[in-house]
């Protein structure tokens, strides 16, 4: 039967990830839970309920072998294998995307990229190649692309998902500022710089007042 996760502790599963590896680097190949769980300002209670779920892990008294727990969250998020990404924008956010070294870290491969700009189309920026949109479905059956990034404006994104829909691609990380309206079969993750931006005003707003 199929047990429904979270999805904050998936999330959370990514920082444990990307501390276990500071461990490592640190050459700490153990852990306890409370030291995993100050590294990241969380509960410890917290952190063993979000493992509880996908079985058990370490060991009592000792705590949990790094290299071990980075293993199986990568089998968990499915990091263990290759995934083939297109972005889909060629502005600033998308080269920036586009030129991240630390996806492939993750098993997250940047293929290829598109834009309607004709003057960016057939150029490399980081060794990411610029297509026309009109390759879209040629690139992606090529080159196995199973994710799309969006980073176009507002009122080409609309159109940009349904085409990429029609492609077969079902997970996409969106960075438009607007609300896609796509099929249930499609994964979507909005990325709202705007947002995230104002939830800060509103907090330093409340914390300067406290401390006026």
């Amino acid at each position: 039967m199929y047990k429904k996760i979270p999805e904050e502790t998936i999330i959370r599963l990514s920082y444990y990830l990307r501390a276990l590896i500071y461990f490592i680097e640190e050459n700490k190949k153990v852990v306890s839970s409370r030291q995993l769980a100050d590294f990241l300002k969380i509960s410890h209670h917290q952190l063993r309920k979000d493992l509880s779920y996908f079985g058990h892990f370490g060991k009592k008294g000792v705590g949990y072998s790094c290299p071990e727990l980075i293993d199986r969250i990568k089998e968990i998020l499915g990091l263990n294998q290759q995934w083939n990404v297109c972005v889909v924008g060629s502005g600033n956010l998308g080269r920036a995307l586009s030129s991240y070294k630390g996806f492939r870290d993750q098993g997250i491969c940047i293929k290829a990229a598109f834009d309607v700009d004709k003057n960016k189309q057939n150029k490399s920026y980081n060794g990411i190649k610029v297509y026309g949109l009109e390759k879209l479905q040629n690139i992606i059956k090529k080159e196995n692309i199973r994710i799309a990034i969006i980073t176009v404006p507002k009122e080409n994104a609309k159109v940009i998902s349904d085409n990429l829909y029609k492609c077969g691609i079902r997970a996409i990380l969106n960075f438009a500022p607007i609300k896609l309206d796509l099929p249930q079969d499609v994964i979507l993750k909005d990325v709202d710089f705007s947002c995230q931006l104002t939830y800060l005003t509103y907090r330093l707003k409340l914390l300067e007042r406290k401390n006026f």
